[in-house]
């Protein structure tokens, strides 16, 4: 093992300044990234089902709609196999720069399709094959940008450093609905005409940021020694499957814990909005205040975790949102409107931060260096895949009536209890050296 000269007066690890600058990088990437992801659920609960779709069936519209944000899902399993096996062999640079590049693409492509009523079943078709795109990239992104933080962080700090990855995710949400805010305010002809491409088309200028930012990162110093001592394996997606498959399992279930995240963004949007006729801007002013208090809150959330263990933190968090969500869309199916808000932002804002902060360094530090990358991005996107289709699955459950929320209720407590008790059953690595990570006890 490669030792790291301290500061003596500090105690931090001479690389802190790598440290730090792979943090950033890896909270203006996941900015950038889901900044574009976001605005694509947004539009899909408040605008395509408009616009690309038949309007003969609003309900079916709009069950569709949310399909094809579920859609990108199933292709992040199969671009987790690829990037996976390139940032393992190649570096977690590469993933992050290709990653960022694809995702600007696709989503400037989605802002030129045309509509339905300009090009029938072409225009859906055209919007899924975009939305697959997206869903690659956003594969090998929260993997790369946590597995390369966490490859540079100092070794009493790894959760803290590696949760800017989720904080840049928050960013992004908040940057996307502040973008479809005034969009949301225009006359509905305007917006549907024009209006909703603007956001799509910004994405060039976040992505030219997030590029500047990235191009001059260092690899990280465990993947360096890796390959200097030709521990590198030749496939890593077979060693990972045949050294760590139980890990694999465990992180796809534990991932479960982002339907509260789909759920909440996507489909609670459509329902407040749509069904129970409250307005754009209240759940999308929401929606901002949810992700400025989580930005304060899961840099506190892992910076516990480094303190007591990822495993509790994790747990009360996937525990917490089972049972908050019951209050959430009751408050929502009754139109309580302040009670909508101190729910939510209890349930996204400070609880399901929890969860959310600190996973980046629980799932990737279940995981040797010479599969990490694999092993995250494989199992996570499983995991994401499945929740992914969670705000078509809430749609076609929800039933009639003030109460027609409970179905949707079930499913996401089932979900949690499900990742709750997988992380139960994994190994706490808050001590565990780098080099030991994801070896035999």
């Amino acid at each position: 093992m490669s030792t790291v000269a301290m500061n003596p007066a500090a105690g931090v690890p001479a690389h802190a300044g790598a440290s730090r600058k792979a943090a950033l990088a890896s909270w203006l990437g996941s900015a950038v990234e889901y900044y574009d992801f976001f605005i694509y659920g947004t539009a899909a609960a408040l605008i395509f089902p408009k616009l690309f779709f038949s309007p003969d069936n609003p309900q079916a519209a709009a069950i569709a709609s949310f399909a094809t944000f579920g859609v990108a899902y199933i292709t992040r399993p199969l671009g987790a196999v690829a990037l996976g096996h390139v940032g393992d062999k190649f570096g977690r640079k590469k993933v992050l720069t290709f990653t960022l590049l694809l995702m600007g693409f696709s989503t400037f492509i989605i802002g030129c399709l045309p509509t339905y009523s300009q090009a029938g079943v072409l225009a859906p078709i055209l919007l899924v094959l975009a939305r697959l795109l997206q869903g690659i990239s956003a594969a090998g992104e929260q993997a790369g940008a946590s597995s390369m933080t966490l490859e540079h962080a100092p070794e009493d700090q790894r959760a803290f450093y590696t949760s800017f990855t989720l904080s840049g995710t928050q960013a992004g949400l908040i940057l996307a609905t502040l973008v479809f805010l005034p969009i949301s305010a225009m006359p509905e002809e305007q917006m549907l005409s024009w209006g909703w491409r603007i956001p799509f088309f910004m994405s060039l200028i976040v992505v030219a940021v997030g590029f500047w930012v990235r191009r001059t990162l260092p690899e990280t110093p465990a993947f360096e020694e890796e390959k200097e001592q030709h521990e590198d394996a030749k496939l890593p997606v077979v060693a990972l499957f045949k050294e760590q498959w139980s890990d694999v399992l465990r992180v796809i279930l534990a991932a479960l814990v982002s339907t509260v995240s789909t759920i909440f963004s996507v489909y609670t949007l459509s329902y407040a909005v749509n069904t129970v006729k409250l307005p754009r801007p209240t759940m999308l002013t929401l929606l901002i205040l949810c992700n400025v208090v989580a930005l304060v809150a899961i840099p506190l959330w892992a910076k516990l975790a480094d303190r007591i263990g990822r495993r509790p933190v994790f747990m009360l968090g996937a525990l917490g949102c089972a049972v908050l969500i019951y209050p959430y869309l009751w408050a929502i199916g009754h139109g309580e409107v302040a009670m909508i808000y101190v729910f939510g932002l209890l349930l996204s804002g400070v609880v399901y931060s929890a969860s959310n902060g600190v996973w980046p360094s629980l799932y990737a530090e279940m995981f040797d260096t010479r599969v990490r990358l694999s092993g995250l991005a494989i199992s996570t996107q499983i995991g994401f895949a499945l929740g992914g289709f969670a705000p078509s699955i809430a749609a076609a459950l929800q039933s009639e009536g003030p109460n027609g929320w409970l179905p949707v209720a079930i499913l996401v407590m089932c979900t949690c209890l499900i990742a709750a008790a997988s992380i139960y059953t994994a190994r706490e690595t808050y001590r565990t050296p780098m080099h030991l990570l994801g070896r035999p006890s």
